[in-house]
């Protein structure tokens, strides 16, 4: 399969989808899912094109699995997170729906359940929570 430069991420990396970003470096962008399944559900891609970890250099992978545990320990200490869940699908028979690689970083807590698939979350608290991931990854 070959990479689409069309896709969603490819358009939120290109500033031509508003998104919620949270931390950026030189290869990778972190920001907000807005079809939160737990509070601080957030996104972390490569900058440069890349379908999935199947077709993803050392490199990337190595650029992306950084930011993730970055950020993942951000959401612990911001959010006060007991633990946090951290997924990543290939292809769609494996679940991906967006076909540029990502890893999801799901906050978690003693007891809550993961929200189910596809509901829109609230903007504004997206909003408020990525500036508390924000101020720990400063």
């Amino acid at each position: 399969m070959s990479y689409d430069d069309q896709n969603i991420f490819a358009k939120i990396l290109r500033d031509e989808i508003p998104s919620t970003r949270v931390y950026e470096d030189a290869d990778t962008l972190c920001f907000m899912d807005i079809f939160p399944r737990a509070d601080g559900h957030c996104l972390v891609i490569p900058k440069t094109p890349c379908r999935n970890l199947l077709d993803a250099s050392a490199d990337q992978l190595a650029s992306v699995m950084a930011t993730t545990q970055k950020v993942a320990n951000a959401a612990m200490a911001a959010l006060g997170a007991d633990g946090v869940t951290v997924q990543q699908f290939n292809e769609a028979p494996g679940g991906q729906e967006v076909f540029h690689l990502h890893f999801h970083i799901l906050p978690r807590w003693e007891g809550v359940s993961l929200r189910p698939p596809g509901q829109p979350g609230d903007m504004a608290q997206i909003a408020e929570i990525a500036g508390k991931l924000r101020k720990v990854l400063d």
